[in-house]
């Protein structure tokens, strides 16, 4: 039988000061049995980071097509593919064709280094594409069956709470 998804439910507060953004969600996220707490956390803070009422998850893990999270209009056009990790030029080429904008958010520093060494000069030809490293030791911690974060972003700092846990974390773009 297989190992299924852990489902955590997510009441999240966001306050951004950057884009005047003050918003409640209240979500139910998939963890994958493969997605270890450290990514979880990276899809929550890309979601964080890039919210609005359109912004969701999609199938993630399960579908080699989807990103991690979408924004789509109402004629089901892609503004928005989020998606995390370390891809291969083929997968960032599909996605800069298929969305309006495309953000890879990346989390593990000396992966990403070397990635970034190898990719930085194919990938510049992409004006729809933004790679973005998250630096977010620790935050795994957090991670429950149910959460209440609050998170306040001011001037490209993320601050992230829990009952029991305050995490400072930035980001750094790369491209």
């Amino acid at each position: 039988m297989a190992i299924s998804s852990t489902i955590n439910k997510v009441s999240l507060n966001i306050a951004d000061m950057d884009r005047q953004y003050y918003q409640s969600h209240e979500l139910t996220v998939a963890q994958h049995p493969s997605e270890n707490d450290f990514r979880f956390m990276m899809r929550l803070i890309a979601f964080m980071v890039n919210a609005s009422e359109q912004l969701c998850f999609t199938k993630g893990l399960d579908c080699d097509d989807e990103p991690e999270l979408w924004q789509k209009t109402l004629t089901d056009d892609i503004e928005l593919w989020i998606d995390l990790g370390q891809p291969d030029e083929k997968s960032i080429r599909k996605a800069c064709g298929r969305a309006k904008q495309v953000i890879f958010y990346t989390y593990h520093q000396r992966k990403a280094q070397v990635w970034w060494q190898q990719q930085q000069q194919k990938l510049q030809r992409f004006d729809n594409l933004k790679v973005i490293h998250i630096n977010a030791q620790g935050v795994d911690s957090m991670v429950k069956r149910s959460m209440q974060l609050q998170c306040n972003i001011q001037d490209g700092e993320i601050y992230l709470n829990d009952d029991n846990s305050n995490f400072t974390i930035t980001l750094d773009s790369v491209l």
